[in-house]
């Protein structure tokens, strides 16, 4: 079953090998840069407590970044649990996330792709985004990107429009959210 957790160091060799599969660029989950990314036993702790930081609103962030939750994506449970992607949920939009980025991005492993994760990742996303306050979130894919495309369209995903290479969906999160008992 595909979950999303936050970054934890229990799972650092999935991640590591995960982030080995990824050449240069990790598209839609983060702007993360690869190459020289150090998931090493003694890197890790660093680059998990910086991503963990950035969901905090008392985190003073750079000019033109917004509080963002990062998560992982994984299956499994226990000693079996395994990282298979990124997920990113933007707490609010800069004028680049509102042209090009949205509230959620998400990356899946090369090797894990075609498997339904995406699909099941972003409709968790999406019941996250609800609770954060967000009613519409803005998901974007590239225009070649057929396979996100479907994804974000399964998730209830309502295409607006075609900015500089990026299709723009919204979905509402109140139709997607958990029922109240």
């Amino acid at each position: 079953m595909t979950a999303l957790v936050r970054p934890d160091l229990r799972l650092r060799e999935s991640w590591a090998a995960a982030v080995a599969e990824f050449v240069g660029h990790m598209d839609g989950s983060g702007d993360w840069e690869v190459d020289g990314f150090d998931t090493s036993a003694e890197g890790a702790p660093a680059i998990v407590a910086g991503l963990l930081a950035k969901a905090d609103p008392a985190t003073a962030l750079p000019e033109g970044r917004v509080h963002c939750t990062y998560l992982w994506i994984t299956v499994g449970d226990g000693a079996d649990e395994e990282f298979v992607g990124f997920l990113a949920l933007r707490h609010s939009l800069s004028a680049w996330l509102l042209e090009e980025g949205g509230h959620i991005g998400y990356s899946v492993r090369p090797s894990r792709r075609r498997e339904g994760h995406a699909t099941r990742a972003l409709a968790l996303a999406v019941r996250r985004a609800a609770e954060l306050g967000i009613e519409r979130a803005l998901v974007t894919c590239d225009d070649d990107n057929e396979a996100s495309r479907r994804t974000i369209e399964r998730c209830g995903g309502l295409y607006e429009d075609t900015r500089n290479g990026k299709r723009r969906y919204w979905i509402d999160t109140a139709a997607n959210a958990p029922e109240k008992e």
